[in-house]
């Protein structure tokens, strides 16, 4: 099977000829700015969820060994603290950030052949900002959850990445002030 199943994905399209060109050049030197304008733009290509992104954090494995893991979230804001999700304090990316407060961030928007990687260090935001996150999700129920936490991720480099049909796809590494990592 595994030989079959190797052709099979060799058989799957990799990236189509219309993809947006990107040039790092004319990009805004704010990444923030730029994260905003890929936004904008995966919304208008119909992807359903452009907010949504891999968080990878790494907890205590089996016998102790570092275990790398990653989950589904939904980006809550950037400002100054930095990039903001929340998650329950005790459930498994909790504890791990609690342990080891470092993660990176992977959004994917496939209709662009775009991705953003945010990597950096975590911190909790305060238990107002956490309530009040927890109190504007949708289906809240007015109940408050103490083990709510809203935390901010403070990039140390972000990366876009634009892909190409002929496989020269584009990396522009910066850190959070938008000076060239590269």
């Amino acid at each position: 099977m595994s030989e079959t199943f190797r052709k099979f994905l060799r058989t799957l399209p990799d990236f189509p000829s219309d993809l947006p060109g990107f040039d790092p050049a004319s990009a805004p030197q704010d990444p923030a700015l730029l994260f905003k304008q890929w936004l904008d733009e995966a919304l208008d290509a119909g992807e359903q969820q452009p907010h949504a992104f891999s968080l990878a954090t790494v907890g205590a494995g089996a016998g102790g060994a570092p275990q790398p893991s990653s989950r589904m979230l939904i980006l809550k804001n950037i400002d100054d603290d930095g990039w903001h999700f929340a998650t329950s304090r005790t459930s498994r990316k909790g504890r791990e950030l609690s342990e080891s407060p470092r993660a990176a961030m992977n959004f994917y928007w496939a209709a662009l052949g775009r991705q953003v990687r945010v990597v950096g260090a975590v911190t909790e935001l305060s238990a107002e900002a956490s309530a009040v996150d927890w109190h504007e999700r949708p289906r809240a129920d007015g109940s408050d959850n103490p083990d709510w936490q809203l935390y901010a991720l403070q990039p140390a480099e972000i990366e876009f990445w634009q892909a190409s049909n002929d496989r020269r796809h584009v990396r522009h590494r910066v850190g959070p002030d938008g000076s060239p990592l590269d």
